[in-house]
């Protein structure tokens, strides 16, 4: 091998691997873009799921909302920002609003039903209402203390 053909080889493969540097490098600004995006995605769905759990336990505590419904929509935002929040004794009660009114006919499927099977599921969803109350009522104010010291209060 003359020295010509050594050296353009050299140049061959120096070009060969600052292109694939160039290309890895492209790459990973690309896979740090995304990363970005993503966790600002969160964060603004975090927030935006913060604000609406703030509406809604402040409406529960201002009577605003009925206990089952502002029970059900507090338990959907805790679980969306992070499902093991539920176990918190505090945020209990809204789970068990939920697995004991979840079998109650809702929309549509309420409106099919007879009159006298609405007014039982109405006697029932209201003595629900009435025996977790107070639980559900102290679940919301305990949201309230948990957005205040968000996010150190997530864990």
């Amino acid at each position: 091998m003359t020295t010509t053909t050594a050296l353009i080889l050299l140049a061959l493969g120096l070009a060969i691997i600052a292109g694939l540097g160039t290309y890895a490098f492209t790459l990973w600004r690309e896979v740090k873009r995304r990363e970005a995006f993503r966790r600002d995605e969160l964060r603004r769905a975090h927030e935006n799921c913060l604000e609406n759990l703030e509406m809604v336990a402040s409406s529960l505590l201002q009577e605003q909302v009925d206990v089952t419904e502002g029970a059900w929509r507090c338990k959907v935002l805790l679980e969306i920002l992070d499902p093991r929040l539920l176990e918190r004794p505090a945020f209990q009660p809204f789970g068990e609003v939920h697995a004991r009114t979840q079998h109650l006919h809702t929309h549509s499927a309420r409106k099919a039903l007879t009159p006298r099977d609405r007014m039982r599921e109405d006697r029932e969803r209201l003595a629900i209402e009435d025996e977790l109350r107070q639980p559900v009522l102290e679940a919301a104010a305990a949201v309230l203390e948990f957005r205040r010291g968000w996010p150190a209060s997530l864990h």
